[in-house]
């Protein structure tokens, strides 16, 4: 989590400025993870940026301005998951209209991509996932600033270059370097020695930064000012595409690096038409019902609102009403499996709505949930449903596994009951490595979330590369409903492991009676249609023997799944924002009026 120095609303502008900090005005807190209170709420993985969308809220803006803002400052305090070089999804609830709508802005493919692209020509053979990642090959057209403009545009009430303006001056004047961000350099030096933009401003003097030193980006700066100023057309038609695409076609290695890397610095195939003809989509979000909650989230070629959506029905048709604690973690992880299964087979950018919509049915759960043996873990990896045939199928081994990468996300809600839940990323941590130069923003990799070569056997891969392709994505983006009112809205970073983490807090808040900041601490664990769980080391030592003892195996502890944030709506018009209180350093929430 970084330092946030304690400021008054009138002096957001300055956030991280120094190491030293002015004492805390009276009445100003530093954010902490939860947060309880009125007139709006917003969490998000960094205390500067939730303090800008604070700002924002508090001075009369709403969910979209603050969830703007925040984002844009993301993009400077937490520049190797998220920012203008990358894409996401954004979940937006309507509280007038009392509808959920949605914007899809993933990246997409070069024109000329074809299924063969990640193959190397030389040996037939796909490429080592570090050498397709540092290369101008994993570069998307990056579909974050359009997904601003036009959420700005439809649902906002200030402008985009309003919203730029704070991060602007964050990148501007600086913030202090905490351990999370120099580790995060630290494990990038080998790919970020390679280019001059970039350890130009991550690796100074050929290392990184020490903790307490204040990081600038001016470039950054001066880019956000330009769009501001000049528009989005800047970014996909002008000087900042043409930019951008020099940087993919002719990567600006250094001539003498810092560090050795094992592999050629391959260039892309981004043209200057690729990015001016990027489009978003506007979905309809997925949707499901548990209990007496509906479940909102992200349709394709996001996977994320189907595979929550039909995990959660999975348990809901399968679990005994009688289940014990042990017995809600065994169907949890057994669902999860079976949707990783239907996820891998069928859902990529091109899945009908029509096979979504059978996907995420309750008649389709009772298919796979009729699976389950309430006392012996299936064997994994499970294969896919045959989405034609009848009655509750054999579960015999097979299927293909996935791991995860890395993102951001954050919650915003405001005092008229908007909701935006906003999950974006530049794949990776650190992307492809590359800044592009005089623009202060990395690349993103987002390309190599495409199958290299074919997963399916003798079936169709339905997220192998394509022309204008999008590649399929983790994030889940959710918004729940409790009896047709706002009940919870939630998102995560973590690859593949964002799946798991946004429904074990669903399952942790609903079936296991945790209060919502109970339920974003608890030890996680992850069954993505893996042979062994993934698990942090305290959900082995506190779950590990009961589901042992039911077949479950696991894998070596991970350190840490996911960086979940959420608003919990309460009694009258009130918000509990709740954000990680250790996981990648910890994360804030605040609130507009907070509890005295």
């Amino acid at each position: 989590m970084r330092f946030l120095p304690a400021l008054t609303a009138l002096s957001l502008t300055t956030l991280g400025v120094a190491v030293a900090a002015p004492p805390a005005a009276a009445g100003t807190p530093v954010p902490g993870p939860t947060a309880s209170g009125y007139g709006g709420a917003i969490a998000t993985v960094d205390p500067t940026a939730t303090a800008v969308g604070l700002d924002v809220l508090r001075h009369g803006g709403n969910a979209v301005d603050a969830a703007i803002a925040a984002a844009a400052t993301l993009g400077v305090t937490e520049p190797f998951s998220a920012g203008i070089g990358g894409g996401g999804f954004f979940v937006y609830y309507d509280a007038k209209r009392r509808s959920v709508s949605t914007i899809d802005g993933r990246e997409t493919g070069p024109a000329t991509m074809t299924e063969k692209y990640f193959i190397d020509p030389a040996d037939g053979l796909p490429y080592d996932f570090p050498e397709a990642r540092v290369s101008g090959l994993s570069v998307g057209v990056p579909g974050t600033l359009a997904t601003w403009e036009a959420a700005a545009r439809k649902w906002g009430t200030r402008s985009l270059a309003a919203g730029l303006k704070p991060a602007a001056d964050v990148a501007s004047r600086g913030f202090p370097v905490d351990a999370t961000f120099r580790q995060q350099v630290t494990d990038n030096a080998a790919a970020f020695g390679q280019f001059d933009s970039t350890r130009e401003i991550y690796l100074p003097g050929g290392a990184p930064p020490a903790v307490g030193t204040t990081l600038r980006n001016p470039d950054l700066a001066d880019t956000y000012r330009l769009i501001a100023r000049k528009g989005t057309g800047v970014f996909y038609r002008g000087a900042i595409a043409g930019d951008l695409v020099e940087t993919v076609q002719n990567p600006p290695v250094a001539d003498v690096p810092t560090g050795a890397w094992a592999y050629p610095i391959r260039p892309g195939e981004l043209t200057k038409a690729d990015l001016a003809r990027y489009q978003l989509r506007f979905p309809s979000p997925t949707r499901s019902d548990y209990e007496n909650l509906t479940v909102y989230g992200m349709n394709t070629p996001s996977s994320g609102g189907i595979a929550v959506s039909e995990a959660l029905n999975i348990i809901e048709k399968g679990l005994p009403g009688s289940a014990t604690a042990t017995d809600k973690l065994h169907y949890y992880l057994e669902a999860s499996a079976l949707a990783f299964a239907d996820r891998n087979r069928h859902v990529g950018a091109y899945t009908s709505q029509q096979v979504v919509k059978q996907l995420v049915s309750d008649r389709w759960a009772a298919k796979r949930a009729c699976q389950i043996d309430p006392a012996k873990a299936l064997v994994k990896p499970v294969p896919p449903g045959d989405l034609t045939a009848s009655g509750c199928t054999p579960a015999t081994v097979g299927g293909p596994t996935e791991q995860g990468q890395s993102t951001t996300n954050l919650t915003v809600a405001d005092r008229w009951g908007n909701i935006v839940e906003y999950t974006f990323t530049i794949e990776q941590t650190g992307g492809n490595a590359m800044v592009v130069p005089g623009r202060g923003f990395l690349l993103n990799n987002e390309l190599t979330d495409f199958n290299f070569a074919p997963t399916q056997g003798t079936a169709a891969d339905p997220n192998l590369p394509g022309p204008g392709k999008r590649p399929r994505s983790s994030m889940s983006p959710t918004i729940v409903l409790k009896d047709g009112k706002p009940f919870l809205a939630l998102g995560s970073p973590g690859g593949a492991t964002i799946i798991t983490t946004v429904l074990q807090v669903l399952l942790n808040r609903v079936e296991l009676g945790m209060t919502l900041p109970e339920a974003m601490a608890a030890p996680r664990a992850s069954q993505r249609n893996s042979a062994g769980v993934q698990a942090e080391a305290a959900f082995r030592t506190l779950h590990g023997p009961a589901l042992i003892a039911r077949g479950h195996t696991f894998g070596p502890d991970v350190a840490e799944l996911g960086a979940a944030t959420a608003i919990e709506f309460t009694r009258r018009g009130g918000y509990t924002a709740s954000a990680e209180p250790t996981r990648r350093g910890g994360g804030a929430a605040a609130v507009v009026h907070p509890h005295n």
